[in-house]
């Protein structure tokens, strides 16, 4: 494989601080990097001296000549005036002279990215179609390699499953930060974490995120053993040295010099190996209620356009409903009727007495960036009370991964990763029967989100969760309500059969029973429909089979890489691709319609 990029004996420090040193890293044709690591350990800064965003104090970065290199930073902005199809035109610049050619590619990209109004204005996007946006920005460069930055923040879950087969389908290189865990295992060819616990500050492995972990094990279980077998030769040289030489001769002279750098090396090594996380423990009520808040029949719209109807929703001791939709499908909106904070337009939420929920907003919003960490904590005085005991508040920060000299420092200036940390410190404080997260995840390294997996999974009380990590959503979710935006809500038993049913549409107004199978060849009862419309029935399984070969088909030459120069043609392929889909979808939708109208007439009494 050939080379595209590469850091050669790299350092980079922020004041006193070493974020890494000597750090060398190369990335070649076929790579499919995911790059991961604890907070503050350098990640967004690597990315930018890949980028050639940023210089490092000290190494050199090489890069292929004429290497076609794009960069989607973490938060990009936009002139919220200018449309979309300007933007990306404006990023592509005069890279391509030909204007019906650059229109060509803009074009292109939109399309693919999901834009369907090229003159949008960015003031009216999303935070996830701000993303999108961002993508195309970098894709309308045909680059050779991609740099992303936590790609998967703002996007809904429907949009990371879409930036998935984005790059499976895509024949460039890239590298892509990411806490998602399902979005790396399914991305990955290659992973690399940048931690200090490891002797060169870095772990480079080969497959997928699973792979990695697997191997991540069996090295820091080595280097446990290691530790261990210098701790036991460090002992018996200080035990050497504590009975003292009755001559200094030379041997004896190395041998104590060899002891102080046994020593120095265990201290290392002690240092690297110590795995801090976050200790996140929340604080429940003990209540013993079954039944803690009902909702019947909420309805809520948002202008013209209705969110949830008829919408039912019971909490009890011990559930845990996971909320899913695309970004304005109404997640947020849910949680705040569901606590109280704003009434539902038709419906009742019925709350147990003296009920006590307590709500994380997505936007930290709580905060006030003025105060210190350590009046964040406690508003007065050095201690916090948590679970009817007094902790000083340098004991309680710890808990967190801050330390004591942090304590003066304005929450403002806190990384997004540590103001999240400190927004569920705050919550733990509180005792709750009902645990309400709105995206709790955002910026959270994946150590966290370990222990806020196990911490929810503990909680005894009731919790809704609204989250884009899928991981995290699967694991703790034990009911699943799916809102679409436009007032239907369906239910069902996990988040992957949610996903399946996304894949295969179904018929059934409550989606709890598992995703209906594609139709078979003579469904049962047909000649309750008319003879057009039974031929069609019986023609449609080997008609969607025939559409999604040619689906597969689009794909495959969106995919050949001889075409990346050829704007038009790499036009016209994404075109066929958009029409292949339609298709598809078309298809399913038809069947729906017939096994509906085949069903209604299937009821007793029908005619």
């Amino acid at each position: 494989m050939s080379l595209l990029l590469g850091l050669q004996g790299v350092s980079k420090a922020f004041g006193a601080t070493p974020l890494f040193t000597q750090l060398s890293l190369a990335l070649a044709e076929g790579d499919r990097v995911g790059l991961v690591g604890p907070n503050g350990s350098g990640k967004s800064t690597l990315v930018k001296l890949l980028a050639g965003v940023e210089a490092p104090d000290a190494g050199t970065r090489s890069a292929r000549k004429l290497l076609r290199l794009a960069y989607v930073p973490q938060d990009a902005r936009f002139d919220p005036q200018r449309s979309v199809e300007e933007i990306v035109t404006a990023a592509l610049g005069r890279e391509v002279p030909d204007p019906d050619t650059r229109y060509a590619q803009v074009g292109a990209v939109l399309g693919r990215v999901g834009f369907r109004d090229p003159h949008q204005r960015a003031a009216t996007l999303s935070g996830g179609w701000s993303k999108r946006l961002a993508i195309a920005c970098a894709l309308v460069h045909a680059p050779d390699l991609l740099l992303m930055d936590e790609p998967t923040n703002h996007l809904d879950v429907e949009g990371i499953l879409w930036l998935e087969r984005l790059l499976r389908t895509d024949a460039l290189a890239y590298l892509v930060v990411s806490h998602d865990r399902y979005f790396l295992e399914h991305v990955s060819n290659r992973v690399i974490e940048l931690n200090r616990c490891y002797a060169g500050g870095i772990l480079d492995t080969r497959g997928t995120y699973s792979a990695f972990l697997q191997i991540r094990d069996e090295v820091l279980s080595g280097q446990e053993s290691y530790r261990d077998t210098l701790a036991n030769r460090v002992r018996r040289e200080i035990e050497w040295l504590q009975r003292g030489a009755k001559a200094r001769t030379r041997k004896s002279s190395a041998r104590i010099e060899q002891a102080a750098h046994l020593q120095a090396e265990l201290a290392a090594v002690a240092s690297r190996t110590e795995m801090r996380t976050a200790q996140l423990e929340f604080t429940a009520s003990e209540r013993k209620t079954k039944r803690l808040l009902v909702a019947e029949h909420i309805t809520k719209r948002v202008g013209e356009r209705t969110l949830f109807a008829s919408l039912d929703v019971v909490l009890s001791p011990g559930t845990r409903l996971g909320v899913l939709g695309p970004n304005g499908s109404g997640k947020t909106t849910l949680l705040r009727v569901l606590a109280g904070e704003v009434p539902p337009d038709a419906g009742r939420v019925e709350a147990a007495p003296e009920l006590r929920i307590v709500f994380l907003s997505q936007h930290r919003e709580h905060l006030d960036p003025t105060l210190t960490l350590r009046r964040a904590f406690a508003a007065s005085g050095d201690q916090v009370v948590y679970r009817d005991r007094p902790i000083h508040v340098v004991g309680w920060a710890k808990r967190f991964l801050f330390a004591a000299e942090q304590l003066d420092m304005p929450v403002g200036r806190l990384s997004g990763g540590e103001r999240a940390r400190v927004a569920i410190a705050q919550l733990m404080l509180r005792p709750a029967d009902v645990l309400m997260l709105d995206e709790p995840t955002n910026d959270l390294d994946i150590p966290t989100l370990e222990v806020l997996e196990e911490s929810l999974l503990e909680m005894p009380g009731a919790v809704v969760l609204v989250t884009h990590d899928r991981f995290l959503f699967e694991r703790v979710s034990t009911t699943v309500l799916a809102l679409d935006g436009r007032g239907g809500a369906a239910r069902f038993a996990d988040y992957q059969q949610w996903e399946d049913a996304q894949r295969l549409p179904s018929t059934a107004p409550d989606a709890t029973a598992p995703a209906a199978p594609r139709p078979a060849a003579k469904p049962a009862g047909i000649k309750r429909l008319a003879y057009a419309k039974r031929r069609e029935w019986e023609q449609m399984e080997s008609t969607i089979l025939a559409a999604e070969e040619a689906l597969a088909a689009c794909r495959a030459a969106v995919a050949d890489p001889t075409i990346a120069a050829d704007a038009a043609l790499l036009h016209q392929r994404y075109t066929e691709l958009q029409a292949a889909e339609q298709r598809v979808e078309q298809l399913y939708a038809r069947w729906a319609e017939l096994e509906a109208e085949q069903t209604a007439g299937d009821e007793p009494g029908a005619p």
